[in-house]
């Protein structure tokens, strides 16, 4: 795989992996309960890792100065090489006054979830695509922007009734194996056939997640973030 792949890791997990992986992300920076500012930016991180700050806690009365310069001087003195905004928090004044302020500070590239993306130049950070929806047409409206996308094992049924088709994610996923390579999608699919229904069950796997990066890789993405605890053992460069 050569899409460079950023693996958020906790700092439990951080303090407890051997080897770490080249690429990791530092999961996460949080709007402090208590001031204005940011909780939870870490003391240390090898050098060329991801910061991630996200809206666990909603960002409520927070200083857009303070926040740009506790990161600004956290990825200084970390050696941070990029900083990811995981904000999944409905859009607020509030919010959009802290991206603004923040990218506009901070010394390396940024990235912003879609909610964000709109009227801005920074890259943006898609979470992964319905399975159902080929890459291609998921990242076309994205084009000439950096795209950061997000790696993950995913799952999807597709139910077909004489009222139509109805689509639902399942998460966690069951992690299955097993039917067929579905190569315009990259992924698998096994079917159900019934008396008054069809259904087809989209899944990941740890090969067919591959290939979708690699797609994802050449049709212009830049790099992709995953979780640790869900890739870090088998996904790792």
């Amino acid at each position: 795989m050569g899409l460079p792949l950023n693996l958020a890791m906790t700092p439990a997990e951080i303090s407890t992996c051997n080897t770490l992986p080249d690429h990791i992300a530092w999961m996460a920076c949080h709007f402090s309960p208590y001031g204005q500012g940011l909780s939870n930016i870490p003391d240390s991180l090898p050098d060329g890792a991801m910061l991630i700050l996200n809206d666990r806690l909603a960002c409520d009365g927070h200083s857009p100065s303070l926040v740009s310069e506790q990161l600004s001087n956290a990825v200084s003195h970390l050696g941070c090489e990029s900083v990811l905004l995981d904000f999944q928090r409905p859009r607020s004044p509030e919010s959009e006054a802290m991206v603004r302020e923040v990218l506009s500070a901070l010394p390396c590239p940024a990235a912003v979830t879609e909610f964000y993306a709109a009227g801005l130049s920074c890259p943006v950070f898609l979470s992964p695509p319905p399975l159902h929806i080929p890459m291609e047409d998921y990242l076309t409206p994205w084009q000439g922007r950096e795209i950061w996308l997000e790696a993950a094992i995913c799952q999807e049924t597709i139910t077909i009734t004489q009222k139509g088709a109805a689509y639902s994610a399942q998460f966690p996923p069951d992690r299955l194996e097993g039917g067929f390579l579905e190569d315009s999608l990259c992924c698998r699919c096994r079917t159900r056939v019934l008396e008054d229904e069809i259904s087809f069950t989209l899944f990941d796997t740890l090969e067919t997640l591959e290939k979708k990066l690699d797609l994802a890789q050449s049709l212009g993405a830049a790099r992709a973030v995953g979780l640790w605890q869900e890739l870090g053992h088998e996904l790792v460069e």
